[in-house]
């Protein structure tokens, strides 16, 4: 059976950090799940980069949150919260493609 970050995660979420950022939060269900997916980088520059269309220079920090057990990336946003064109004014609809990225926090 093939195993996702959302299998592996009590919360994955995104929502504004101000009107140009978006912060994407991975809390884990288990500390050794959030252990294994900060030991390997599952969460980089690279994979954010891709899952969400921007520019490596755009994905602006990936920090590991250790009394959370929680993985925190933030990226620009390509359109200001609020300004013309955008859809989601909080940043609340964003997480959805951390949600099948394969991980096994057994493995």
């Amino acid at each position: 059976m093939s195993k996702t970050l959302a299998d592996a995660a009590l919360v994955v979420r995104s929502k504004n950090a101000g009107p140009f950022e978006l912060t994407l939060d991975i809390i884990f269900r288990e500390r050794s799940g959030f252990e294994r997916a900060r030991d390997t980088q599952l969460i980089n520059k690279t994979l954010i980069s891709r899952l969400y269309g921007v520019p490596m220079e755009d994905v602006l920090d990936i920090v590991a949150f250790e009394p959370a057990n929680a993985i925190k990336a933030t990226i620009k946003r390509r359109i200001p919260s609020a300004a013309i064109g955008e859809t989601d004014v909080y940043g609340a609809q964003q997480h959805a493609p951390l949600l099948g990225v394969p991980f096994d926090p057994e493995a």
